[in-house]
């Protein structure tokens, strides 16, 4: 308990450091100002949830294979973890498009693929919730978490194969594009610090899966005798 308070304790003072440096060590964006600080949190938050869906994808095909509940048991707690990632990049992208483009909302390519792999990750948490058999459930789901997953890279790829009211990418975009030094530090070290609560989040989750499994193992043995 301890070192877990430890761990938390360290890690939200590095997000503290990141918000900070977003905020007064990376430069002011020319033509969209203020308001492109909210880039450090929006663009982490959605390379964190690739993260947590690809470990969701990774866990869910290896219970395909091996049937282990620990990769179920992962997986369910990688698809919250990721859905909580992915519901703030859903929020923070309509602040961030208000002032630059003059709406909340539209649906081009990336925005209208970003909100369906909200929805399919909400969608895999609810077929969950439908099916009382363990090992059932956790077949079901891990399909059709694999199946979920497919939407990542057409969200990630999105503005390169389509013109879309979105940017064009700034990170990994090819000649010409790229960050401001000083910004570059800054996304890295809030992308590095997020990761990181990620990993936090999700090893808390999956120790209460695996309690939960065990609870549930203890029911059913007392309903047996």
């Amino acid at each position: 308990m301890l070192k877990s308070a430890l761990k938390a304790t360290i890690l939200f003072a590095l997000i503290a450091v990141t918000a900070y440096l977003a905020f007064y060590y990376a430069p002011i964006e020319k033509s969209m100002g203020v308001i492109q600080k909210i880039f450090y949190l929006h663009i982490s938050c959605a390379f964190s949830a690739f993260v947590a869906f690809g470990t969701c994808f990774y866990a869910n095909l290896r219970y395909v294979f091996t049937r282990a509940p620990k990769s179920d048991w992962l997986a369910v707690s990688a698809a919250e973890v990721g859905l909580a990632f992915i519901s703030v990049v859903l929020i923070t992208g309509p602040i961030w498009a208000h002032p630059v483009w003059g709406i909340w909302w539209t649906w081009d390519a990336r925005l209208t693929l970003t909100f369906v792999l909200g929805l399919l990750y909400v969608s895999y948490l609810l077929l969950r919730s439908m099916i009382e058999e363990p090992d059932k459930r956790a077949l079901f789901s891990a399909l059709f978490g694999i199946f979920a997953f497919l939407d990542v890279p057409l969200v990630y790829f999105s503005i390169r194969w389509w013109r879309t009211q979105h940017p064009q990418p700034v990170i990994l975009g090819g000649p010409g594009s790229g960050l401001e030094p000083r910004m570059r530090v800054s996304y890295l070290l809030m992308w590095g610090a997020l990761t990181g609560l990620l990993i936090l989040l999700l090893s808390a989750r999956y120790k209460l899966e695996a309690l939960r499994a065990s609870v549930d193992d203890l029911r059913r043995e007392a309903e047996v005798r």
